[in-house]
């Protein structure tokens, strides 16, 4: 793999690779070859554009060559494809200290997705790439038909070929230093992005092990090692231990959990059942039908039968409470948002043949099933706050304690301060644990105040306010291409062509349509969020398939819900907003929005409270940012000047 500075190559990751000086002397036929030898199956349109890119950036080469001494040691890579994700920045310079990446488009003028694609090159590789977390990573965007510009949008420069070599040249001089070898650049491991969750969960169903992204390691270790302390300490003691790790959404709570569920070290601290040893000793439960869905069909795909990894924590009680005599394989269980744990109303009500003699929470059903375990559990409760849009999920943390303080065994609470005003007055042990508070959000790559900014959005606060935040997270460090898109359009199609045009060049990116399940309009707006449309989506598909799968959430078709995106994440997220929630005289109203069925004994107690969760699920579904579609209806006016007035930008072609 290792390039010579007087041969060029390809490589694993990149089609070309060499000194800034053999590039220019280089044939472009040479380079073309090795281009269409690493990528094989490109198609007549790249090879059209490579034959009409190399020779004017050879030519850019050269005149860099003449006018900077410095400029024989830069490197040059041209078609990098970065590790996991399949994407490939046309060219990348290492100019001195700096980190150039090049992205040439056909075409006159820049689109906004051609913006916020090189703009997600240069933040990705800040954010993901060993080489890069100390350099400063400059995108700049060539339409290649634009002649003697440069200006700078959103952060990313826009240059016109003639002008190449003078900002190359800018940029070198401020950076300053030295630019990393060829070959440690390149490395295979030195680009780790942070996997979605889908490929987290695969890469632990097959490896038991996961990538080791820097960000997200700094986030969950402190966790994940307190509850390997906690379950070897609960096996030697012969006790049993209730964990709660809370977090704002985004933060890598279910990361947490699924390493916790499939740490090697549990198969060593299991205690042997009558019928041997068990093979799975933790499971992930989750009562988001969706996520299991969605984590179970990957895991088919990937050749395991999925329900060993995840389970729906309704088949497991169904599997134990009627069955006294069952003791579970597991000594540790993970039960995902653990504080929207049905009431003893929604449990009676979901399991009419259960015909128990008592009405029991689900969290004193769990704490049963975990008394029957040999010797030794440990219960972990994944908490996030303002998600519950469930029937039945309101009744909050309190029925942890009550479960636990009913049971007939010892259990050992451990938990952060947070939670004080739920386990401060008990009988039970509790032990205060800061490892288990994850305060930073890791799914929304380095925009740390993402969730900040929508709880000021769906609060009636002042706008003032959310503006401020808006443009924290779209520039933190005073570099917009760091943070989120946060889009805003009355026009359907235009956030279509965006999408198509954004990610046209990553198959493996999943973007869609999400809207609210109460909204009454949005169909007559051409997005289908009633009931039976919905139910009809195959949540498997839609979320992991790529664009040769009709059903593949690319096809921006169909629209799931917030029932059915909870949990789960997008690269980008359509939002369709309805008049289920909007704003009329300042205030968020929900007056239109469709009344919520009452189901057997449950009921809701705040259905306002539950728009919001729903509108707070919605919008924090997409890793890269959310472009929120308000139809053009009168009533809704307001509704799209506030989210303009609170940093949300218009959308431009």
């Amino acid at each position: 793999m290792p390039h010579s500075s007087e041969e060029g190559t390809s490589s694993s990751t990149a089609g070309w690779q060499s000194s800034l000086p053999c590039f220019y002397r280089s044939e472009s036929g040479l380079i073309l070859n090795s281009l269409m030898d690493f990528i094989q199956d490109c198609s007549p349109e790249q090879y059209t554009a490579w034959r009409q890119e190399i020779p004017l950036l050879q030519r850019e080469a050269g005149e860099l060559l003449t006018s900077r001494v410095a400029a024989t040691e830069y490197g040059t890579i041209l078609e990098y494809k970065l590790p996991y994700d399949e994407r490939r920045p046309d060219a990348v310079l290492l100019a001195d200290g700096a980190v150039v990446i090049l992205e040439l488009k056909g075409k006159e003028t820049a689109l906004q997705a051609d913006l916020d694609q090189a703009a997600a090159y240069a933040r990705d590789l800040r954010a993901y790439h060993r080489v890069c977390h100390d350099r400063p990573v400059h995108p700049i965007l060539i339409p290649t038909r634009a002649r003697n510009t440069v200006q700078e949008i959103d952060g990313v420069r826009v240059v016109a070929p003639d002008r190449l070599d003078a900002v190359v040249a800018e940029l070198a001089d401020a950076s300053g230093g030295y630019g990393p070898p060829l070959e440690e650049f390149l490395s295979p491991d030195a680009y780790c992005p942070l996997p979605s969750l889908v490929e987290a969960a695969r890469e632990l169903f097959e490896s038991r092990t996961i990538r080791p992204i820097w960000r997200a390691r700094a986030a969950t270790d402190p966790a994940v090692e307190t509850i390997s302390a906690i379950a070897h300490e609960a096996a030697s003691t012969r006790t049993r231990h209730l964990v709660i790790v809370t977090g704002v959404p985004g933060s890598g709570k279910t990361l947490v959990g699924m390493r916790a569920v499939h740490a090697r070290f549990l198969d060593d601290l299991a205690v042997a059942r009558a019928g041997g040893m068990p093979t799975v000793p933790g499971l992930y439960l989750t009562g988001n039908g969706p996520l299991a869905e969605v984590l179970q069909y990957e895991l088919q795909k990937a050749g395991g039968g999925g329900r060993t990894f995840v389970r729906h924590i309704k088949s497991y009680l169904d599997r134990y409470i009627p069955h006294p005599e069952c003791i579970p394989p597991e000594h540790l269980l993970v039960f995902d948002e653990a504080q929207r744990a049905f009431s003893p109303e929604m449990v009676a009500d979901k399991h009419p043949k259960w015909k128990l003699g008592m009405i029991a929470s689900e969290p004193e059903l769990f704490v049963q099933v975990c008394d029957r375990m040999p010797e030794w559990a440990v219960l972990v409760g994944l908490i996030g706050g303002g998600q519950e849009i469930h029937l039945g999920e309101e009744e909050g943390l309190e029925q942890w304690r009550v479960a636990l303080e009913k049971s007939q065994e010892h259990w050992v609470v451990h938990s952060p301060e947070s939670l004080k005003p739920v386990f401060g007055d008990t009988r039970l042990e509790v032990r205060w644990n800061p490892a288990l508070s994850l305060d930073t959000e890791i799914r929304f790559h380095i925009a740390s105040d993402f969730h900040d900014h929508i709880e000021a959005l769906l609060s009636a606060g002042c706008e003032s306010r959310e503006l401020n935040i808006a443009e924290s997270i779209t520039a933190p460090y005073g570099c917009p291409t760091d943070g989120m898109k946060l889009y805003v359009t009355r026009d359907l199609e235009q956030a279509k062509s965006y999408l198509r045009n954004r990610y046209s060049e990553a198959p493996h990116a999943r973007f869609g349509i999400l809207a609210s399940s109460r909204d009454r309009d949005l169909p007559a707006f051409g997005v289908e969020n009633d009931y039976m449309a919905t139910k009809n989506v195959r949540i498997g598909p839609w979320f992991t398939e790529g664009e040769d799968d009709e059903r593949s959430c690319r096809h921006l078709e169909k629209a799931v819900t917030e029932f059915g995106c909870q949990g789960l994440e997008l690269d980008m997220a359509l939002v369709a907003w309805g008049t289920d929630l909007k704003r009329e005289q300042g205030e968020w109203t929900i007056h239109k929005a469709r009344n919520y069925r009452q189901t057997g004994r449950t009921e809701v107690r705040d259905p306002f409270q539950m728009r919001l969760n729903a509108y707070r699920v919605l919008l924090t579904r997409g890793r890269d940012g959310v472009i929120v579609f308000v139809p053009p209806a009168v009533e809704l006016d307001e509704t799209f000047n506030f989210l303009l007035a609170s940093g949300f930008r218009l959308l431009k072609s």
